[in-house]
């Protein structure tokens, strides 16, 4: 396997010599109070949210064009200049330098050693996992020289100090906030506000950055603004105050854009000594956590305690499920792959460089899939998240879109816009099915929780600002009933469920008011048929459901569009105002009868109506009505998804799997790069179908090898038996992820890979938490 990094031991430790050459390589520091993005240079980001950011935000491209790092630099004389980072305008010096980056779960280390200058640096970087809101850094600079070499040491890292919002709405106004403050240490600042015209705020959080050396000694200077460090001619790769070799002036700080520049007093190093600072960087609304932190990490003994207890800690998160192989480069990968679900829970979808969307927190259908690598581990805390997350689900058999990090935080939308996904009712069946299984609670049916009341109402088709808040709790059992019954009678022209929003595909977004996906139908088929098997083995008798929940329940004959939906509009109409609190009882018999007659009835009209004689389903129908794949103007269409699910849910027969296997090697299986490509090319833009193939072909939701869904592949493939072709499917995956001169990404699995091989969106995917089962089938 040609791969650019080598892993150093049974951790997943790895060494990547040429990481550097690689602009765009991020790698993840976390804990639950500090995020941090870091790449081979120490540039990226610093926050704790999205409204708290120690430095700016960056995005892809930022990791490239972007002067702001993590810079140590090194003052010998005026020709002797050196940045231990590699972030400054001498490129003879950089060219010069022998780099080499290693890594392991989660810490960082960057080497780099220039001969003429002298000295060799090594630059340590990890969060504690005991939670500090801190980023530490240990950075030790070698004489390689065979003389004594003196220098000047000083540490630079931009602050930014506030809301990611700021960094173009009123970046210069908000810098009239800052408040700095000069401690004995470092930087701290405090603005006074945060600023937000819908509402200003008084700012809690500080900003700090904080250094000492070996020996607990201060900085000599501080440069406290970005002005005073970089002066009138000079910027962050050729600061005045350095190339002069200048100190502290006296002037004004306050309302400046912030600077973390610490000085250290000059040093001699004989030939093969060498001498060590620790520099930190936090956020913090607690000023006491700042005084607490300098007292815990104020030597080099602390600090590798420090790291060893973190070592252990994301160890055991990755070793929370193991993989049978003997392939230990596979098992040292997969480890990466194992802490991605830990990562997402933190991170959310928004704080690493290619995420940057949304404000934080995670969505609907990330929550529940994440829960699937908790499940599979063991976590003890996992019965309890599934139970909570249920609470966002609304009486109208939707649900809020985001979720936020505290318990009951749900909102919905990120972006404030009325709209749902189909799909959505889907997922926290499949969740909470695995932990029956694993754990062997059923009782978790009956356990009892809330539902989600906001201004949206029959499925965010109107409004209603009055609601209040619902007091009324339902077991596991109803909402999920609840999720999956109301959407068979939310049915279009085809007797499809309606497409509405988008489904799993967010890029099949243009088709809300006629569009509907067979694929999710499916899904929805196989869901119905899972909860009366459920239902079956609890062995009871009767249970009880909320009294308007009676109306999905009647007579109906499912061939008629319309009477399908004239019943969810009068069941909408009876939760407009919310749940009564009227529980009445059904049988259970008969419920499980109405459950799999439906199931069955959706199962083989999509045979019926949506199989092709390509040899593969028909999964959509845009928003003229018109069906999407299949043979169209003398092309072939085709989209994984659409057999992905028809598989999963138990829609195809074996026969019909067979034929779907050999139609996606026809079709979609790219043997120059070795994956399964997300769709056919269509050959143009599908303006009444959804953005996706605006996008260029081979690229995110338009024909990538989008491993979210070559995992599902492989996991429906498992499932209904064909375990050869599903395994085949996870090898790819594995090495188009390694295969790293293409992939040009650190071990992990990312979103997708696009037509070069290139690997994006790192870390934060659910199709980690699928990997994860798909291994465990």
């Amino acid at each position: 396997m040609n791969v650019l990094y080598k892993f150093t031991d049974n951790n997943g430790s790895f060494i990547f010599p040429k990481a550097d050459k690689i602009r765009s390589l991020y790698f993840p520091l976390c804990n639950k109070k500090i995020l941090s993005s870091i790449t081979p240079y120490l540039c990226g980001d610093i926050k704790s949210g999205q409204d708290a950011f120690l430095m700016p935000p960056v995005s892809r491209i930022d990791l490239i064009n972007s002067k702001v790092s993590r810079n140590f630099w090194i003052y010998i004389d005026k020709d002797k200049l050196w940045s231990a980072t590699g972030v400054s305008k001498d490129l003879k010096a950089i060219k010069e330098d022998k780099f080499t980056l290693e890594a392991g779960l989660l810490w960082h280390k960057i080497t780099r050693e220039n001969k003429r200058i002298g000295l060799r640096s090594e630059i340590l970087s990890f969060i504690p996992s005991s939670g500090e809101p801190v980023e530490l850094m240990q950075v030790t600079i070698t004489n390689i020289s065979p003389k004594k070499i003196s220098f000047i040491p000083t540490a630079a890292i931009p602050m930014y100090a506030r809301g990611a919002n700021n960094i173009r709405d009123h970046r210069h106004v908000t810098s009239l906030l800052q408040r700095i403050i000069l401690h004995k240490f470092g930087i701290i600042s405090k603005p006074t506000l945060s600023f937000d015209e819908s509402g200003h705020k008084p700012n809690k959080n500080y900003y700090f950055i904080l250094g000492w050396d070996e020996k607990g000694n201060a900085p000599q200077y501080l440069y406290p603004t970005q002005e005073i460090f970089c002066g009138e001619s000079g910027d962050l790769e050729a600061p005045e105050s350095i190339l002069e070799n200048s100190p502290l002036g006296k002037e004004k700080i306050q309302g400046k854009e912030p600077m973390g520049a610490l000085r250290f007093r000059s040093i001699k190093l004989a030939s093969g000594r060498f001498f060590s600072y620790i520099i930190v960087m936090g956020i913090t609304q607690e000023k006491s956590d700042i005084s607490g932190v300098i007292k815990k990490f104020k030597n080099l003994k602390r600090i590798k305690v420090s790291l060893e207890e973190t070592k252990r800690f994301w160890l055991k998160q990755a070793n929370a499920v193991s993989v049978s192989s003997r392939n230990e480069d596979f098992k040292n990968w997969f480890r990466w792959v194992s802490i991605q679900p830990v990562l997402r829970k933190i991170f959310g979808c928004s704080f690493l460089p290619d995420f940057d969307y949304g404000k934080g927190g995670r969505g609907w259908r990330d929550l529940w899939q994440d829960c699937l690598g908790l499940i599979l581990s063991g976590s003890k805390e996992v019965r309890s998240i599934l139970i909570n997350n249920l609470s966002g689900v609304r009486p109208d058999g939707s649900n809020a879109t985001i979720i936020g990090k505290k318990p009951g935080e749900f909102v919905a939308d990120r972006n404030d816009i009325s709209r749902v996904w189909m799909d959505h009712g889907i997922w926290p069946l499949i969740a909470i099915e695995l932990y029956i299984n694993k754990a062997h609670d059923a009782e978790i049916l009956f356990e009892r929780t809330g539902y989600f009341i906001d201004q949206h109402i029959f499925r965010s088709r109107k409004i209603n600002r009055n609601l209040k808040p619902c007091k009324y709790k339902g077991t596991v059992l109803e909402h999920l009933i609840l999720q999956n019954l109301t959407q068979f009678f939310n049915v279009g022209t085809h007797n499809h469920i309606r497409l509405e929003g988008a489904d799993w595909n967010d890029g099949l977004d243009m088709a809300g008011e006629n569009g509907e996906s067979v694929t999710f139908s499916a899904m929805y088929a196989g869901n119905l048929k899972k909860l009366a098997q459920l239902l079956r083995r609890s062995g009871r008798k009767k249970i009880k459901l909320f009294s308007a929940m009676k109306l999905l329940l009647k007579p109906c004959n499912y061939n008629n569009i319309k009477a399908k939906q004239e019943i969810l509009e009068a069941y909408f109409t009876a939760v407009e105002s919310g749940i009564s609190g009227r529980a009445i009882s059904f049988d259970c018999v008969l419920l499980i009868r109405d459950l799999e007659e439906k199931a069955r009835w959706m199962t083989e009209y999509i045979r019926r109506k949506e199989w092709l004689d390509q040899g593969f389903f028909n999964g959509y129908y845009d928003n003229q009505k018109r069906r999407v794949e299949g043979k169209v103007n003398g092309k072939i269409r085709m989209m994984l998804a659409s057999q992905v699910f028809a598989i999963m849910s138990g829609v195809t027969t074996d026969a019909q799997i067979k034929k779907i296997i050999a139609s996606v090697e026809k079709y979609l299986f790219d043997k120059k790069l070795g994956g399964y490509r997300l769709n056919t090319d269509f050959g143009r833009e599908e303006h009444n179908l959804g953005r996706a193939f605006s996008f260029i072909y081979g690229d995110k939701e338009n024909g990538a090898i989008f491993s979210h869904m070559v995992v599902m592949y492989a996991y429906a493939l498992f499932i209904r038996g064909f375990r050869k072709e599903a395994q085949a499917a996870l090898e790819s995956l594995y090495r188009l992820s390694v295969n790293s001169p293409k992939s040009k990404i650190y071990p992990c699995l990312t979103e997708y890979f696009n037509a070069e091989g290139r690997g994006m969106y790192s870390y934060l995917t659910g199709s980690a938490s699928w990997f994860v089962l798909a291994s465990a089938v």
